[in-house]
């Protein structure tokens, strides 16, 4: 099933940023579709003021995915450490993250749902795993504690 894919007819008005200036910081980014129908989430991650993280979100009504085990994402990195995150309610606190690295080529990463661990402010939380039954928001996040320009082009994100 696709959850999102950045073509031709794909609206990215849904995905939002929200960066540290939530808490005072002072990192930035963007999302925009390329030309050739990619998403691109691009910035500056800064420390200043307690900083150092952005991210790019996709709300969405809730939908059941009981019938699928992982997330599929084709994308292309710049060699950083990005985290993929669910949330099963967008009234949650706690986001269900997955980290992985980039190549700087295309690739697809995969992310089993079991291995999405709790986690709420960057501190991982006591509770079960990403039950994978069901989501309403998706998002990439950069935090890697240091300062960095980013961009990650993003082509589909799939479950399986």
């Amino acid at each position: 099933m696709t959850l999102f894919n950045f073509n031709t007819e794909s609206d990215i008005s849904n995905w939002k940023i929200v960066n540290d200036t939530v808490m005072g910081g002072v990192s930035n980014a963007s999302i925009i579709k390329s030309d050739s129908q990619t998403g691109i989430f691009k910035g500056d991650v800064s420390l200043k003021n307690n900083g150092g993280f952005a991210m790019v979100q996709y709300k969405f009504d809730t939908i059941m995915v009981d019938a699928f085990t992982e997330t599929t994402i084709k994308l292309k990195g710049d060699g950083n450490t990005y985290q993929f995150r669910i949330k099963t309610h967008l009234n949650d606190a706690h986001a269900y993250i997955f980290p992985f690295k980039t190549s700087g080529d295309w690739e697809h990463i995969t992310i089993p749902f079991s291995a999405m661990s709790p986690a709420f402010r960057g501190k991982k939380l006591d509770i079960e795993n990403y039950p994978g039954k069901q989501m309403s928001l998706i998002a990439f996040l950069i935090g890697n504690k240091k300062e960095e320009s980013f961009k990650l082009e993003i082509d589909s994100i799939e479950l399986n």
